[in-house]
């Protein structure tokens, strides 16, 4: 009587698991959509590279980078270039802005807020207030993953802030003070004052309600 054949090996198996590890992350195409809208927003305001070079003190080829979506830029990169081109970091976020920055737009849906998404720093930013380049005063939904930061180096822009925790804790540097921020805390300063931010956490998010007025742009 002979054995039963003993069951191959299914094959299939290894081919799914590269499959799945060869799957990309989504978050490029996000570099790739905020390089096109500095690259927009510069053009608009006839700025060449070499310009925008001088006065952020960033490398020509990293601004380059940034442009074409092969540099994921940090929140102080990106508040840096908002500022050099004259408008606030919400300029960066939803359709390219027109020659005069004008909208009429009122109220922005739940399912229809813009994000920015800095997905090597574990910060996300949720546009709440209609998005136009020429809006002096913004309303953000922010989003610190676990661990998430704007990094160790202490940056500045113009304006001014304000906001309030949701859920979880922030820690909160300004100038040489550092703060706990924990649900239901709120802060005010101004963006001139050097300042950083991160969520302490390593298991669980931070959600602020965040206000950025810009007092340059326009």
């Amino acid at each position: 009587m002979r054995k039963p054949a003993a069951a191959k090996p299914a094959r299939n198996r290894p081919a799914k698991v590269k499959a799945k590890a060869a799957a990309k992350p989504a978050e490029p195409a996000m570099d790739v959509a905020v390089g096109r809208r500095i690259r927009d927003l510069r053009r608009v305001r006839q700025f060449s590279l070499e310009t925008v070079a001088a006065r952020t003190e960033l490398s020509i080829g990293f601004l380059s980078q940034i442009e074409r979506g092969l540099s994921s830029p940090s929140l102080r990169v990106l508040a840096t270039l908002a500022d050099v081109l004259g408008v606030g970091i919400a300029a960066l976020f939803g359709a390219s802005p027109s020659a005069d920055g004008a909208s009429d737009q009122v109220v922005t849906r739940g399912l229809q807020r813009p994000e920015l998404k800095l997905w090597r720093t574990g910060v996300s930013k949720q546009l709440l207030s209609p998005a136009s380049s020429d809006n002096k005063l913004n309303l953000f939904l922010v989003h610190l993953e676990a661990g998430g930061s704007t990094g160790d180096e202490l940056y500045t822009h113009d304006g001014e802030e304000a906001g309030l925790v949701l859920e979880g804790e922030m820690m909160l540097t300004v100038d040489s003070k550092t703060w706990s921020l924990k649900t239901g805390d709120s802060f005010r300063f101004a963006s001139r004052r050097p300042h950083r931010f991160s969520n302490p956490a390593q298991d669980a998010k931070a959600v602020v309600l965040w206000v950025n007025c810009v007092t340059g742009a326009g």
